[in-house]
């Protein structure tokens, strides 16, 4: 019934002239992976995967009833106090996956629609899915009936919930921790469970030329730390060191200027905070997009600007912008 409903009033067009009424703004879209078969990785990348068809149809629904814009226009039209266009939606990529040049840049290519790819450098350079997904991984697939966590906290692996309850409470302890810490914390818990990610595992990430690539297509790459930790939840130096360092590495391997950043959200909340705000200020960061849910408007600080998850579903998808442009909560 609730499907019918919403069905019912997108045909209306209510949603559509309530959103003309408001003043212009931009749907910041955040996606991740596009793979022919998302059951394929789900052990490993869970829910962030969108469909080859699925994102395909929500691509063309974009170029076909919405109005795609570059961040770079964006920020031009802010800083120009210029409004956007009607309806305008921005596509951005997190964590950098090798799928993201492979399959969704053709698609967004033959429609002109242009995107921002952020990339977790560390993943990059040493060919290694992000650490949710490894702890996701070795969750899912232990042979294992129990865990301890740091705490001492005896966690029951005996059901599915039970497994994905337990992960949920690595993913606690590993989002406050970055770099080297970080990495043994990953590896501990792997070790514990007898299981690990397997090695090839790291061609589902992007390569230097890859990210080269996009770049000569005229899409924008940017940075989303070093690590992918919490940037809210580890220390100062830390959240600097992963603004400066990703920063720093994507400009020398791609020889240009890295403007923008993607705040994770790997676990915890919230996921980013004033200092981090400054600190990407002071290294010259341009734009910074968070995970909190809205659209982005001109009187928005460009170093902390909204996104939307896109649904899984094209009529998830249309409800959701529609939705958001008419000023309702999504």
């Amino acid at each position: 019934m609730r499907d019918l409903a919403k069905k019912a009033i997108l045909a209306s067009g209510a949603l559509r002239l309530a959103g003309d009424l408001h003043s212009p703004a931009a749907a910041i879209l955040m996606y991740h992976s596009v793979l022919p078969d998302p059951a394929a990785q789900a052990d490993s990348l869970g829910g962030i995967i969108h469909s080859e068809v699925e994102f395909r149809s929500q691509m063309e629904l974009l170029a076909r009833e919405f109005h795609p814009i570059g961040l770079e226009e964006l920020v031009k039209r802010f800083r120009a106090d210029e409004d956007l266009p009607k309806r305008s939606v921005v596509v951005t990529f997190d964590d950098g996956y090798a799928d993201n040049y492979e399959i969704a840049m053709p698609i967004l290519d033959r429609l002109s629609i242009p995107a921002v790819f952020y990339a977790t450098v560390d993943c990059v350079e040493n060919k290694k899915l992000p650490w949710p997904s490894r702890l996701r991984f070795a969750f899912r697939k232990t042979k294992l009936t129990r865990w301890n966590d740091p705490l001492s906290k005896s966690w029951s692996l005996s059901e599915p919930l039970h497994r994905e309850e337990a992960y949920l409470a690595a993913c606690d302890a590993c989002c406050q921790l970055s770099g080297a810490a970080q990495e043994e914390f990953v590896r501990r818990v792997e070790q514990e469970l007898k299981t690990i990610l397997p090695v090839e595992s790291g061609a589902l990430m992007m390569t230097y030329d890859q990210l080269r690539g996009l770049t000569l297509h005229g899409h924008i790459v940017g940075s989303h730390t070093m690590t992918h930790p919490n940037m809210a939840h580890v220390t100062r130096e830390e959240a600097y060191r992963e603004l400066a360092e990703s920063k720093h590495q994507l400009e020398l391997q791609l020889g240009m200027p890295i403007n923008h950043f993607s705040y994770p959200c790997p676990a915890l909340s919230p996921h980013w905070s004033e200092q981090t705000v400054e600190q990407s200020r002071a290294l010259g960061y341009q734009t910074a997009v968070t995970t909190i849910s809205g659209l982005t408007r001109r009187e928005d600080d460009l170093l902390c600007l909204k996104r939307l998850r896109p649904t899984k579903t094209l009529p998830g998808l249309r409800w959701n912008l529609e939705s958001a442009f008419a000023g309702r909560a999504v």
